[in-house]
């Protein structure tokens, strides 16, 4: 009979790393390391170009008028899901007017390219209909000067 064995994580032991030991020099005020340890490796370096910044930047200063609202945090959520969801729609719009500006594509090309835009186009505009819906619910719950704010930040 065949018998296999391995470890299982039940009796896989891991040995726990020790902090280096710092001793200092006498009279020299430095401190180093106790012999035969080494110091853990640094970690990985990520560097962000200057147009992800300023993209990142952007994004925080376009939602920054709902944060600073006051309004409740799910009430926030949606206008900002509102605002996103008219861009998407915004850009769906231009995609669509450049597809049929575009002359090299052939009649069948074009009406299959403006096939799949509408219908993510008809998927934006459902969501951004449920997103209105939802918040129009949230709005029954504010006082009316919250709802009068939400009403002028939906607006913009």
């Amino acid at each position: 009979m065949l018998s296999i064995d391995g470890n299982l994580p039940s009796r896989t032991t891991v040995p726990t790393l020790l902090e280096p030991k710092k001793t200092s020099a006498v009279g020299a005020g430095a401190e180093t390391t106790a012999l035969g340890e080494t110091k853990p490796a640094e970690g990985v370096s990520v560097t962000f170009s200057g147009a992800s910044l300023r993209a990142a930047n952007a994004e925080k200063t376009a939602n920054n008028d709902i944060e600073e609202s006051g309004l409740d945090e799910n009430v926030q959520k949606l206008l900002k899901m509102i605002r996103q969801l008219k861009q998407q729609i915004a850009e769906k719009m231009a995609e669509m007017s450049a597809v049929m500006a575009d002359k090299r594509l052939s009649p069948e090309q074009a009406l299959a390219k403006l096939s799949g835009v509408q219908s993510a186009l008809g998927g934006l505009q459902a969501a951004l209909t449920a997103a209105y819906a939802s918040l129009n619910e949230a709005m029954k719950n504010l006082s009316a000067g919250d709802a009068v704010k939400t009403a002028s930040l939906m607006a913009k």
